[in-house]
This record gives C-alpha cells, structure tokens and sequence, in this order.
C-alpha cells in the first residue's frame, strides 16, 4: 500500500489495462481505450505519440489510429506541442462530452431509427412498435442526458470557484 499521494506506477499500469478491457467490453476498440486510459492518467499536459506508445509498449502506427479514432468520437483532442513540429495529445475535457450532448447525438440517433420505422411503413406493425418505441427512448435519453449536462457543467463551475472570502 502506498502512502496517500504517492502514485504507484505498477497500479496505474494496471488501471490503464482495466481500464482499456472495461471500455473495449462497452464497444470501444481495445488500442484506443489503452491510450485514453494513458492520456487520464498522464500528470503532463499531453503526451506525444512517441511518449504513448513508450508507455504502452505498443507501435507508432497503433497510437496513430488509436489518437485518430479518439479525436473523431471527441474523447480526445491534438495540439501543436510549443517549439516542436510534434503534436500533443489530451483527453478532452467535460465541456467537450457537454457539448456532444448538446449537439444532439441521440436525437441523430433518434432520427435514424425514424427512418426505420418510415422505411417499414410507419403502421402498427410489430416492427413499427419497435422502432417508434427505440425512436422515443433516444428522444428521452436526449433530454435527461442536456438536463444532466447542464447540471454538471454548473456543479464543476461551483467546484472551481472558491467560497467567499477564501
């Protein structure tokens, strides 16, 4: 057991790898969750691809398609390093899930499933049922997931300011 605030370097790698297996089980590709675990866990502001793949033991070429896929989803974002023509890599931040929600992702999903239930005729067949029933529960999850944002988003907000007078 390590004293609190001593970062024990064998636990972290294992969290990386629990990490990266809980992830890949929920249907994130296995190399991309093992570099965002590293990026979570790296007390640099970014690393670079070199710095992944040391501390993954893994190829170049890996953390290239792994830091591609993460800056698609927003998991993940590229900056130029200072004084380098190497770039950075960090996992993004709460405001960038925040405004992923915002954006609408489950009403696009929402959207696509109403072309399912168009595409079957839109009638009460059980297929239609279905659909509708799909269309609706990503309409709901929609507004829960914008309510829950916001109140995130404020509760950060009030985490970071200090109390009067402090």
């Amino acid at each position: 057991m390590q004293p609190a605030g001593h970062r024990d370097e064998e636990a972290v790698r294992r969290f990386v790898e629990h990490f990266a297996l809980t992830f890949s089980d929920m249907g994130v590709p296995r190399m991309p969750s093992r570099v965002l675990a590293a990026l979570l866990v790296a007390e640099e502001p970014g690393l670079t691809a070199a710095q992944i793949s040391e501390r993954l033991g893994v190829s170049p070429a890996a953390v290239s398609g792994a830091v591609r896929y993460l800056i698609h989803v927003g998991m993940a974002v590229r900056e130029p390093a200072p004084g380098s023509r190497r770039d950075l890599y960090k996992a993004a931040g709460s405001r960038t899930y925040t405004s992923m929600i915002r954006g609408g992702i489950y009403t696009r999903f929402a959207d696509v499933v109403h072309e399912g239930v168009l595409a079957v005729g839109a009638d009460e067949s059980s297929a239609a049922a279905r659909l509708g029933e799909l269309r609706d529960f990503f309409l709901f999850v929609q507004d829960e997931m914008s309510a829950a944002s916001e109140r995130w988003e404020k509760t950060r907000d009030e985490r970071r300011t200090p109390p009067p007078g402090g």
